[in-house]
């Protein structure tokens, strides 16, 4: 295991397993509907860019199988969605081009952490035979697979998790310590800097590593959460909400229900960049030439209707519960989310369609065959 794996599986806290009321599984809507808005784009993409007779059998001409992995797989059954829109695609592009006798087999890698819920996951696979499923613990920032294994690497919704809270925003003696924060949401602009920084490394760890795991010319879908450039995350209700949350955990401190040393060192793992920043740090990185940036349009951005608060709730339960009873202990994420509830209800920036400012892209890529710069010789 290498460093950034080590780094981040200390760190990593899963989507809270099962198919119960509070589960990953039954909350992750607004997930799925980033799949479904850019399924067109990648499906348009796919028949531009995927070459079935330049790179399918370029590193073994007996192997009629064609590679996807989806990384941050969770245990939901989004990922399954995923890799039907992937598999589909590829089979109309071989339809297209009337290679039917040639339709490759399908072989595909889950990934997510250690701890993930893999049981799940595989216990609801969907029995079609399309594929062949194989699982792959381990963090996606880190090599999980041979050299020159994919065609096809896809990543949804997973990306703004940070390998780890940068060191400086817990530390006391510097100028980024995040007291009585818990996210970069209004705080001092070295806290913001820290988290930035933290995303830029680790997104280049994990193009690098997709660059080994690609074929030459192997294709990559990411849908990063993130914010157009002109806007701030203060400014929107997502921003609004993580200051709500810290505020609940200092209404617990203060009813001594938890400590305030336990409040001052705990930050949230988010981090949500800009389409700009995204495209300079692949750039940057050089290994991929981008074939497509878009903001994908959001069908809750859309509604004239206030949204769910319980239903909001729940998927704040389903991707943090974890998370906060590994650092504060069983029992408090009930009292944490009824308090939740009743700001939320009271806070009218969170129930408002003009402060919903985030946004998902779909960031399209295709591995460089060379790559001339000997600092991202792979």
């Amino acid at each position: 295991m290498n460093m950034a794996q080590e780094i981040l599986d200390n760190s990593a806290y899963p989507m809270v397993g099962g198919d119960g009321p509070y589960s990953y599984a039954r909350n992750s809507n607004y997930q799925k509907e980033s799949l479904d808005s850019a399924k067109k784009m990648m499906n348009e993409l796919i028949d531009q860019h995927l070459h079935p007779e330049n790179h399918l059998h370029s590193m073994n001409p007996f192997s009629n199988s064609f590679r996807v992995a989806d990384f941050g797989c969770s245990a939901g059954p989004n990922t399954f969605h995923a890799v039907h829109n992937i598999i589909e695609a590829v089979e109309n592009k071989y339809k297209s081009l009337r290679m039917e006798a040639e339709m490759p087999e399908f072989h595909v890698f889950f990934n997510d952490h250690v701890n993930n819920d893999f049981n799940t996951l595989f216990r609801n696979l969907p029995a079609t035979g399309r594929y062949f499923a194989t699982g792959v613990p381990g963090s996606f920032y880190g090599r999980l697979l041979p050299r020159s294994t994919l065609h096809f690497a896809h990543c949804s919704t997973a990306l703004h998790w940070l390998s780890k809270i940068p060191v400086e925003v817990t530390d006391k003696n510097s100028p980024a310590w995040n007291k009585g924060r818990i996210h970069y949401t209004g705080a001092a602009r070295e806290v913001e800097d820290a988290y930035s920084t933290q995303f830029g490394k680790d997104f280049d760890l994990f193009l690098r590593a997709r660059a080994q795991e690609l074929v030459p010319g192997g294709l990559m879908m990411i849908v990063a959460v993130g914010f157009p450039d002109d806007v701030q995350i203060c400014e929107s209700s997502l921003g609004e909400n993580f200051n709500v949350l810290g505020s609940c955990f200092l209404d617990m401190a203060k009813m001594g229900i938890i400590t305030q040393e336990m409040v001052d060192s705990f930050n949230l793992h988010f981090y949500y960049p800009s389409p700009s920043e995204l495209k300079t740090l692949i750039e940057v990185n050089g290994l991929f030439e981008i074939k497509k940036i878009e903001k994908l349009v959001s069908s809750i951005a859309n509604k004239r209707v206030l949204l769910d608060v319980d239903a909001c709730i729940l998927h704040l339960r389903a991707v943090l519960g974890e998370l906060i009873k590994e650092h504060f202990g069983e029992g408090v994420i009930d009292i944490l989310l009824e308090r939740h509830r009743e700001k939320y209800i009271e806070n009218p920036i969170l129930s408002d369609e003009r402060y919903i400012k985030e946004a998902s892209y779909a960031v399209f890529l295709k591995r460089k065959i060379r790559v001339t710069s000997r600092r991202n010789s792979i």
